[in-house]
């Protein structure tokens, strides 16, 4: 008995079993498919949502109310800070001298646009920013110009639109100089944004900036805190930008030496990193979801197995009777419970990345390819069939070869 042979036996036996061995491989399939689809859609969210934090730069420090991530956290803690006010982050500019530049932001979503074309769906983002405003949100002009601090200064109503507004609102003639009007004011458009696609789903384009102190003015509530970004010259000077800002901040918000901070301030790296930890737990959903039908698809391979035996025993019998050692007989079996195992694990495999692959691509992602899971998948799926297959083996390796062959 060879190994080639082993397998095509597998094969035959599920031709010949076809609705048993179906719904037997059907949970391995399931196991894997979980395995595999999790592996990959986390790490295909993580690839993605690391990329958009390291597009702000490694030697970017953002500072805000709540931590970017609160996963784990005492969300109501956060929720008792003041809020980080216009005035704050005014002060916190005119004294942070060795950053090479700050800026500060918030926005809402849900807004419509409206001009003399067409009105948009309540959907678009409103963003107050200064001057430095698209530097922190990672974006460049692409037509017309930037919002400028004489902007701020004489209270200008003038605003920057996404490619999704020119396409919408506009029906794609040129904005530039007209007028929308988002809530109750009108702005002026001097600028476009260099189109950045989606993520997750989730368009960059449908955006509106304006001045910061015109959008706190008749777009905000009492609850919105802003947002901060300091921006060091290089990594080298990270820490020490850093530590400035924290000391500044912490004057700036009255705080005493023995009082800790009353707001977060994180780099990008530690973003990344706690986002990664969030999204572990999810891997680790789908992997107790495929172990555990891994678990019951490997019951029903044994059971499977065992009645192959039993259909089986006369030929076991004459094998034993030619001279087949008993341990010809048990790797036999072993191989043929691998295979199946196999079979399933490679549906399960095609269909987890084909699964993904249709995820990510409604959500605007690049999929990563996860070499290491599969690996995994296969590994385990072959323990489960030395596990699964170990019994009956046993079982068909010591039949008595006189009662077998009289076996009916």
């Amino acid at each position: 008995m060879n190994f080639s042979e082993s397998i095509l036996i597998a094969f035959d036996s599920v031709r010949s079993n076809k609705l048993r061995s179906f719904l037997t491989l059907l949970s391995v399939m399931i196991g894997v498919f979980a395995i595999i689809g999790a592996g990959t859609l986390t790490r295909s969210v993580e690839d993605t949502v690391t990329k958009e934090v390291n597009s702000i730069g490694d030697a970017t420090a953002i500072i805000g109310k709540f931590p970017a991530i609160p996963a784990g956290r005492d969300w109501q803690t956060y929720a008792k800070r003041k809020n980080i006010t216009y005035k704050q982050y005014q002060k916190l500019k005119n004294t942070l001298k060795e950053a090479e530049y700050i800026t500060s932001f918030t926005q809402t979503n849900g807004n419509v646009v409206k001009s003399s074309y067409d009105n948009s769906d309540p959907d678009v983002t409103l963003v107050g920013c200064d001057e430095n405003g698209i530097l922190g949100l990672s974006r460049d002009i692409q037509a017309g110009r930037n919002i400028i601090n004489e902007d701020l200064v004489f209270r200008r109503n003038v605003a920057i639109i996404g490619k999704d507004i020119v396409t919408k609102v506009f029906k794609n003639n040129d904005p530039l100089g007209k007028s929308i009007i988002v809530g109750n004011q009108t702005y002026q458009i001097v600028g476009i944004l260099k189109p950045k696609g989606a993520t997750m789903g989730q368009s960059n384009d449908n955006m509106v900036l304006v001045p910061i102190n015109l959008y706190l003015d008749y777009h905000s509530n009492s609850r919105q805190s802003l947002t901060i970004m300091v921006h060091a010259k290089d990594k080298k000077s990270y820490d020490k930008v850093v530590q400035e800002a924290i000391n500044k901040f912490r004057i700036i918000r009255n705080l005493k030496p023995w009082q800790s901070n009353d707001f977060e301030i994180e780099s990008s790296s530690t973003i990344a990193d706690t986002f990664s930890s969030f999204t572990s737990y999810l891997t680790y959903f789908g992997i107790i979801c495929g172990v555990i039908s891994l678990i019951a698809a490997g019951i029903g391979i044994m059971n499977i197995m065992l009645m192959s035996v039993k259909e089986r025993t006369r030929e076991i019998g004459v094998r034993k009777a030619l001279g087949a050692r008993k341990s010809w007989i048990l790797y036999q079996f072993i191989i043929e419970t691998i295979t199946l195992c196999q079979i399933g694990a490679i549906a399960g495999i095609i269909s987890g990345l084909g699964g993904a692959f249709i995820l990510t691509n409604m959500m605007n992602m690049s999929l990563s390819f996860p070499i290491g899971w599969i690996i995994f998948a296969i590994v385990v799926c072959t323990l489960l069939g030395v596990v699964s297959g170990a019994y009956p083996a046993w079982k068909a390796a010591n039949l008595d070869p006189i009662e077998a062959l009289r076996y009916e």
